[in-house]
């Protein structure tokens, strides 16, 4: 079960430079401006370390996600019923399902891959993934995409 996670949203001067930069480095990797992440840190003068320690932990905020699509992986242990209360969550916050895939168990922890449309009754989603965070026996979430 994930601790302590929380979320934030601050004005883009109050964030490091190192952040900032992370997150440029993503989105030449995403675009495809560059090929390799060596590349990519090096055009942006981070070094491979701060990529690697921050990029599942920084992404641009949409402030209008409405319509958009929001891919997710999942690392859980493999216990009957946790795979329920996630969906459950995702009900209840107002998000569709358009994808969902779960890989075969290995040493008692599977990993999920979920893609959500964000629909214009979902309540707040960066609420939404806290609690997902909080589901005993899920031990991580990490936004991969969104579209």
């Amino acid at each position: 079960m994930a601790e302590g996670n929380s979320y934030y949203v601050i004005k883009k001067k109050a964030v490091p430079e190192v952040l900032l930069k992370v997150v440029e480095t993503k989105s030449l990797l995403e675009t495809g401006k560059v090929s390799t992440i060596a590349e990519a840190v090096e055009r942006t003068g981070i070094s491979r370390s701060s990529f690697y320690k921050y990029k599942d932990d920084i992404f641009v905020f949409h402030d209008n996600s409405e319509g958009k699509t929001l891919t997710f992986t999942c690392e859980m242990e493999d216990e009957p019923g946790i795979l329920s209360v996630l969906l459950g969550l995702i009900a209840k916050y107002g998000a569709n399902v358009l994808t969902i895939h779960q890989s075969i168990p290995i040493n008692n922890m599977a990993t999920l891959s979920i893609s959500l449309q964000i629909l214009p009754s979902t309540k707040d989603v960066a609420r939404m993934v806290s609690d997902m965070e909080s589901i005993e026996g899920v031990h991580s979430i990490k936004i991969v995409a969104r579209e």
